[in-house]
């Protein structure tokens, strides 16, 4: 049977969708008869969700690559939509409203401090494994390794950020987390296997690298609980971090897309923005 591109973002995300509703919700399947979710174990399942995008982006890429190529192409654009609607009509909004005018300094200093740790020290994020960049070269390859496991400790401590102000907005994270880590983790793949990994090293580093989500979330659950503005320092955090990766990795990635297919990245574009805008709109009590 040929699956359609629709067929294989159906058959990817539904199982994450039913997850990602009962946490947001702290609740489960009304055929299942469990006792209430508690805070610290339903933010471990978002950060799992968060995380496990890496291993999803992984198999695809190993056994369904053209799977891969067409996630990949519409993910990007979807995502840099998503992260620019969360981090400012989300995060930012809130860090403003416990910090002041803090969270802008703090998002300007932390936009520049990631441009300048990938400009001189490493990489958090990339994309294209076939042009043959020097970030590419096997010398480089544990730096990516370093990078990519700083980056999901990143994920992690602003999915706790959003779920330090409501279950619903750590979801809505979670989900921004998801959506920009299978294209990350898809290219990760691919630089290792070119790089001569076999795919069970490849799949093992990038499940190591993933879990650093867990630290990210725990740690920051703990240590907001103890300093009364370190929720919206970390907002403000986590919105430096998406607009980071939207305006410099994502966006930029779009402009290589061939003629006929920058309408359907555009359109994607719109939509991760739309859907953002709209959950504000149909879930008022959404932070």
């Amino acid at each position: 049977m040929i699956m359609t591109d629709l067929d294989v973002w159906i058959e990817c995300t539904i199982p994450f969708l039913k997850a990602l509703y009962y946490a947001a919700n702290q609740t489960q399947p009304a055929d299942v008869k469990l006792m209430p979710m508690s805070p610290l174990i339903t933010l471990l399942i978002l950060a799992f969700i968060g995380s496990v995008a890496g291993l999803i982006g992984g198999v695809i890429l190993l056994f369904r690559k053209k799977w891969a190529k067409s996630l990949a192409a519409d993910a990007i654009p979807l995502a840099a939509g998503v992260l620019l609607a969360v981090s400012l009509l989300d995060l930012l909004p809130q860090a403003v409203d416990k910090v002041g005018d803090l969270a802008f300094t703090i998002v300007l200093g932390v936009f520049v401090t990631l441009y300048l740790v990938e400009r001189f020290l490493f990489f958090l994020h990339h994309h294209d494994v076939e042009d043959g960049h020097e970030a590419h070269r096997k010398e480089t390859v544990p730096l990516i390794i370093f990078g990519d496991t700083i980056h999901n400790f990143l994920d992690g401590v602003a999915i706790a950020a959003g779920f330090l102000v409501s279950p619903s907005l750590g979801a809505i994270v979670a989900l921004s987390t998801f959506l920009h880590e299978t294209p990350h983790e898809i290219a990760d793949f691919g630089i290792l296997l070119a790089n001569g990994w076999s795919p069970k090293k490849a799949f093992a580093a990038n499940f190591l690298s993933a879990i650093a989500t867990f630290p990210g979330a725990l740690l920051t659950y703990y240590f907001a609980a103890f300093i009364e503005p370190a929720v919206g320092i970390l907002l403000a955090v986590a919105a430096g971090l998406f607009l980071y990766i939207a305006a410099t990795d994502f966006l930029p990635e779009t402009e290589h897309a061939p003629k006929e297919k920058m309408g359907r990245q555009a359109l994607f574009l719109i939509i991760g923005v739309l859907a953002i805008a709209a959950l504000k709109l149909v879930a008022p009590e959404l932070p």
